[in-house]
């Protein structure tokens, strides 16, 4: 019942801002001393003492003043600026209890109260826990390797991209780097959600937070303190907090006019019996006060942040970021689902695998054409285009470099123009032609991708490069199935490469030869057909489709950061089984999320009905408000258990 929460505001319950102790020294003797006091009054009157005897007056107001001082005080708050939350509520009713002259029970209520407060405060700072203990993950130093060619121990703060470090064994990673030197597993369970440790060697990346094995590595710091991997997830679960889910939404405007028609009823409930049914007024009250102590609305309230919080948590346990609450609920709504090819549905690791020579070319002049061109792009056909050309030999230079958008790229080496890219740039030129079809056709039925070099005047060369399919595609794609999803691809890539890879894995539609604005129309088509839809992909050409579904999905071990930013939602070890895993989530949250309403509104109502009747006591009242808003958060706080799958 903590008051932020009560009130309809959970910025409380941001898990990346450091809380103060749930209960401090002087509040856990306040509690104590209160609760002596109330017990003592109790027991005086439980003895045979009067209620109204000065002995037990005193002990139950020295209770009330020491414990409920301030929720008296923020209660008059509450007044002052119309608005009725819980503190007014449970005022309403000690003040009630005191004039009806029920002292005892009056200190037992505030007491109860003040004890309930405390242990929900206990129980939400382990579900927010769950999510900020990503904050101690990164070391507080670094070592790097200094001018003089010697190792120092820096704060991680102050290191810079670039600089080389040593990450020895057991070691936590500090900063994001490629490795230099060295070889060792490194476990990234705690950014990733892969349980067994990855083999990591020269050329490999690592992500700050992670944490080193036997070996010893040295690497390139790729980010500073600010903008690592953990810093971005950091960032944005904490963004995610003021992103609300629709149902949160719903429940704290639902308590807002919920609470004044409470007061209004049992002021109803205070004022008729006794004119309509001549039932003696002290009756009357004492029935409505303890109806007010019962309808408040907080274990509703809290009911759907503690969920949120948890699902959040569960999802970056298992390497899965999720930019919202909104997105987590949505999940369970969406109907298809489209996958980007490569990086997505394949490794995005291309090979250069097949040269085929147009004319009288010779090899080592188109090879090294392609590569001077393709040095300027940073697409995944262009890099295995690249690293075929020996990276001890020049390139030619490259002037008015274009990249064009889904077709490929053009420059001008030694005056002349030259084009690189697919069968829908070499026709835009004109070149096109049925003897190239022939040769580019069966490269594409064996999942290759073309590219085709050509000068002004004709075709120079035709490039195959392959991709390997992700092991777990197919099976990953069975699992969306399983969970009653469409699959479709969308791919720049050609028609029979496409339809190839779709086969493997089991997608049901394709649409391929697609430009960046043609994903972002399909995806508009599909939200029109489907109404829910989310798109998964990796480059910087899936962006628009990506901001344009209901929920996008970015893989973030290869993404490029124009995807990551746009994204809703970040798959950060790139393993595509997390998209059905995510999906999951969102089915447990929404049911959660229902289970915890069903339970606040029922046990609320049916304390209600005793109340009405005469049959509850103000001592029920709170242990059942307490006892509800403790239920829906142990219930939320399972969701936390679909982090450790």
């Amino acid at each position: 019942m903590s008051s932020a929460c009560c009130s309809g505001s959970c910025d409380s319950l941001s898990p990346l801002v450091p809380p103060p102790p749930a209960l401090t020294t002087r509040q856990r003797w306040v509690l104590v001393t209160s609760g002596t006091s109330a017990a003592l009054a109790e027991v005086g009157a439980w003895s045979g003492m009067a209620e109204d005897s000065p002995w037990i007056i005193a002990l139950a107001l020295f209770s009330i003043l020491v414990g409920g001082f301030k929720t008296i005080q923020q209660g008059w708050q509450a007044v002052r600026r119309l608005s009725l939350d819980i503190h007014f509520l449970m005022s309403l009713a000690v003040v009630g209890a005191m004039i009806l002259g029920q002292w005892p029970e009056a200190a037992m209520v505030i007491f109860l109260f003040a004890l309930a407060e405390w242990i929900e405060t206990l129980s939400l700072d382990k579900a927010r826990h769950a999510v900020r203990e990503l904050m101690s993950l990164t070391p507080e130093e670094i070592t790097l390797r200094n001018e003089q060619g010697e190792w120092q121990t820096i704060p991680t703060a102050t290191a810079l991209v670039g600089a080389t470090a040593l990450l020895k064994p057991g070691e936590r990673v500090a900063l994001d780097g490629v490795v230099l030197a060295g070889r060792s597993a490194v476990n990234q369970a705690p950014i990733t959600g892969e349980s067994m440790p990855v083999l990591k060697e020269v050329g490999d990346s690592l992500f700050a937070g992670s944490i080193n094995g036997t070996g010893t590595l040295e690497f390139r710091v790729t980010s500073d303190a600010g903008h690592s991997t953990l810093a971005r997830m950091i960032a944005t679960i904490q963004e995610a907090q003021s992103k609300r889910a629709p149902m949160q939404r719903f429940v704290e405007s639902f308590a807002q006019y919920y609470t004044p028609a409470v007061v209004l009823i049992a002021s109803l409930l205070a004022v008729l019996p006794p004119l309509l049914f001549q039932m003696p007024l002290h009756e009357s009250v004492y029935n409505a006060l303890v109806m007010l102590v019962v309808s408040c609305p907080c274990a509703l309230v809290i009911s759907t942040p503690v969920t949120i919080v948890s699902g959040l948590a569960a999802g970056a346990k298992q390497g899965i970021l999720i930019k919202g609450g909104l997105y987590l609920e949505q999940a369970h709504h969406l109907k298809a689902i489209a996958l980007d090819k490569t990086g997505t549905l394949t490794h995005g690791r291309l090979e250069l695998c097949e040269v085929i020579l147009l004319g009288q070319q010779e090899k080592e002049r188109v090879l090294r054409l392609a590569a001077s061109l393709e040095a300027h792009s940073e697409h995944p056909v262009a890099a295995a285009i690249r690293s075929a050309w020996p990276a001890n030999r020049l390139l030619l230079h490259v002037r008015e470099f274009e990249a064009l958008a889904g077709r490929g790229a053009k420059g001008v080496v030694s005056g002349e123009v030259y084009h690189l890219g697919n069968l829908r740039l070499l026709t835009e030129l004109g070149l096109h032609t049925p003897e190239i079809a022939a040769m580019v056709g069966p490269l594409e039925e064996d999942e290759k991708t073309v590219v085709i070099l050509a000068s002004p005047r004709e075709p120079l060369a035709i490039f195959a490069v392959t991709d390997q399919l992700r092991d777990n595609a197919a099976p990953a794609i069975a699992r969306l199935h399983g969970l009653g999803i469409v699959t479709l691809m969308l791919t720049g890539d050609n028609p029979a490469t496409a339809e190839a890879i779709a086969r493997h894995t089991g997608i049901d539609q394709v649409q391929a030869n697609l430009l960046p604005e043609e994903k972002w129309r399909a995806i508009e088509e599909l939200t029109q057909r489907y109404q829910k839809v989310a798109m998964v992909g990796d480059g910087i050409n899936d962006a628009a489709a990506l901001a344009g579904a209901t929920i996008g999905i970015a893989m973030g071990g290869s993404g490029t950061d124009a995807a990551m930013e746009t994204a809703d939602v970040i798959i950060m070890n790139d393993d595509l089984a997390k998209v059905a895993s995510f999906i999951q989530l969102g089915h447990a949250t929404h049911k959660i999320l229902w289970q915890n309403i069903v339970l606040a509104i029922g046990i609320k109502g049916f304390f209600l009905l005793l109340a009405a009747f005469g049959m509850a006591s103000l001592w029920m009242a709170v242990i059942a408000d307490m006892g509800t808003s403790l239920l829906v958060i142990v219930n939320g706080r399972r969701l936390l258990k679909e982090g450790q799958t």
